[in-house]
């Protein structure tokens, strides 16, 4: 066995060993071996629990004084409205656990959205700009991965940077406007764009990838090594685990969901518009914070990012029920986000405590 292979190891045992011990289960020589057998569907559950409640809660008390929330056409909406943001964070995720930040997701989302849309008037068959989008999001990840890595600097300041860029060149292919006339009677625009089954196509997406991302990210080598760099670089990078290569595939990763969103856009839109994505990446990483991934890394959730999308999907769509202004969507916005922190940061201090 390698030393990088010894230093992911040990990370899946310590992460097994804390979690363990965070519920009582690390007490007595049994508790980690005990938390290593538990099955995978259990282990998800148990620590995405609380913001799954929250979701339920929250459904359940707008539900209850307007029963026509509960209705299901109106969940569906309100579970595809929050689509994009989701699968940004499901990006996002494997970022802010090995201690990266993406801010260029909004700028990603809009430049790919341009692209797919040009190619598509410019004759292109919509299936096949699809891939071309995806290869997009990809680049522009890698991108700005390899900025963070040759000139030192983190990526929060890169990306910060790289999401003005990334949206001004969608602005600039796109002329500055909308990108219509394309043929919305393609099957991609009818059945991308469409409900197969009663449901929106955009959330079977999202259901695939869910499952495909939280497998690699727990399960895999690579979900490993993301959680080892995230719990100490430093450590991670004298062990032997590449964390550049490691780095280069999280962001090429936050690209490419991206793109699956700004693909998804564009199937349920049926037009490219440069202005779309603004102030989604700040919703993206707040979704990943409320779903219990911190921005010190160490450890994430997808199922938890994609809860805490629909959490702030569920509040937008409650403020219209409850009449609230649309202008107060951004102040309920930021409550929820501030007593995710606050009820994060208290569960953490008293799970110190117990130890």
């Amino acid at each position: 066995m390698t030393e990088t292979e010894r230093a992911v190891d040990d990370a899946d045992d310590a992460d097994d060993a804390e979690r363990a011990r965070e519920q009582g289960g690390g007490q007595g020589l049994l508790g980690p071996f005990r938390r290593r057998s538990m099955p995978f569907p259990r282990r998800w559950v148990r620590d995405e629990f609380g913001v799954l409640l929250v979701l339920g809660l929250l459904i359940a008390g707008i539900g209850i004084p307007y029963p026509d929330f509960l209705d299901t056409n109106n969940l569906l909406s309100t579970a595809h409205n929050s689509v994009y943001i989701s699968l940004m964070a499901c990006g996002m995720v494997f970022a802010l656990s090995m201690r990266e930040v993406d801010l260029s997701v909004g700028g990603s989302y809009a430049m790919c959205l341009v692209v797919g849309a040009l190619l598509v008037r410019d004759g292109t068959p919509p299936w096949l700009a699809v891939p071309v989008m995806l290869v997009t999001g990809i680049v522009l990840g890698v991108f700005n991965a390899l900025v963070t890595t040759l000139l030192a600097l983190p990526s929060f300041i890169v990306t910060l940077g790289t999401l003005m860029l990334f949206r001004g060149v969608g602005l600039a292919l796109a002329d500055g406007k909308q990108i219509t006339d394309l043929p919305l009677n393609d099957s991609f625009f009818t059945f991308a764009g469409g409900d197969p089954g009663g449901v929106p196509f955009a959330l079977w997406v999202l259901l695939a990838v869910i499952v495909v991302l939280a497998v690699v990210l727990s399960r895999t080598r690579f979900g490993a090594r993301v959680r080892a760099i995230g719990s100490n670089p430093d450590a991670a990078a004298f062990s032997g685990i590449p964390v550049v290569r490691t780095r280069i595939q999280a962001l090429a990763l936050s690209g490419l969901t991206t793109a699956c969103a700004a693909a998804l856009a564009l199937a349920f839109y049926g037009a490219g518009d440069p202005t779309l994505g603004q102030g989604y990446e700040l919703q993206a990483i707040a979704a990943c914070i409320i779903g219990g991934t911190p921005l010190a890394g160490g450890r994430g959730s997808v199922v938890g990012a994609v809860a805490g999308a629909m959490i702030l999907s569920v509040v937008a769509s409650g403020l219209v029920f409850f009449e609230v202004p649309i202008n107060w969507t951004s102040f309920a916005t930021g409550g929820v986000i501030l007593v995710a922190v606050a009820a994060d940061s208290a569960l953490r201090r008293t799970g110190r405590r117990r130890k």
